[in-house]
């Protein structure tokens, strides 16, 4: 009796190389590989606060970088939905940065910003680049039409970062859905703490561009903030050592100013 003939189906991988279905794996909800890329490629200033991306050194890892790429881009829509709700967040935060970081990496070193990848009528959180749930997508996709809306925790503006120093930090590790509440919280307390972006002392408190970009995402009544005062409340001992001004915050007694948003690339070697 002949041997049945196996039929191969092919599917379509990031870049556009056809690889055997039977072939894609089930993601790797650890995030190894890419929380690997990222023990070694980023670091955290020595105020715990801020951290820098190595670019130069990523992007000799960029085989690596892609690999990690093709993986988020062969999960199945039917694979996502079948996610649960913290593995599809720490899986849209991870895919969010990790693009962001190959964006950059298109241009570098020639680039000062993230900025410098669109004309000045458009944008590079517009440009679509990647395919992620069997479609090309944009950066403004992840964040406006899947984190924002469908799981509304407004601490996703401390977890995606834009490639910039004006931007909370890029963590050393990649989000996974068993630590994402604490990533997630942590990566709150670490951007409100750092003075650069955000401060309050006595009658005065500046806060970060992103708390007026999104202020509607702080006043839905998640995490308990009704108005974006409640953040501050929340974080007063993060935004000042001084329980005086604690207690001006905790009472909502200060109005929000907004600073200048500082666009320059995060990049270790400038």
């Amino acid at each position: 009796m002949k041997p049945r003939r196996r039929s191969v189906v092919l599917g379509l991988a990031a870049g556009g190389w056809l690889v055997p279905l039977f072939a894609q794996q089930a993601l790797d909800h650890s995030h190894a590989a890419w929380d690997a890329l990222l023990k070694q490629h980023v670091r955290w200033l020595p105020d715990n606060k801020q951290s820098r991306v190595a670019y130069a050194t990523m992007a000799a890892d960029r085989t690596a970088l892609k690999a990690v790429l093709e993986a988020y881009s062969a999960v199945t829509p039917a694979q996502f939905a079948a996610f649960s709700r913290p593995q599809q967040m720490a899986f849209l935060i991870n895919a969010y940065n990790a693009f962001t970081v190959e964006l950059i990496l298109t241009e570098y070193p020639k680039l000062k910003s993230i900025k410098d990848l669109a004309p000045v009528w458009s944008s590079p959180w517009k440009k679509s680049f990647y395919r992620l749930l069997g479609e090309s997508r944009n950066l403004d996709w992840i964040e406006h039409e899947q984190l924002r809306p469908k799981y509304n925790d407004p601490r996703v503006h401390a977890a995606i970062v834009c490639a910039s120093i004006g931007c909370p930090a890029l963590r050393p590790e990649a989000f996974t859905a068993e630590r994402l509440e604490d990533q997630l919280e942590d990566g709150m307390r670490r951007f409100l703490g750092d003075r650069t972006r955000n401060r309050a002392s006595a009658d005065k408190l500046e806060v970060s561009s992103i708390f007026k970009w999104f202020r509607e995402d702080f006043e839905k009544g998640h995490q308990g903030f009704n108005k974006v005062e409640d953040v501050f409340a929340r974080y007063a001992a993060q935004l000042s050592p001084d329980p005086a001004v604690q207690e001006q915050l905790r009472s909502r007694r200060l109005t929000p100013v907004f600073l200048d948003y500082d666009w320059s690339l995060n990049d270790a070697g400038r």
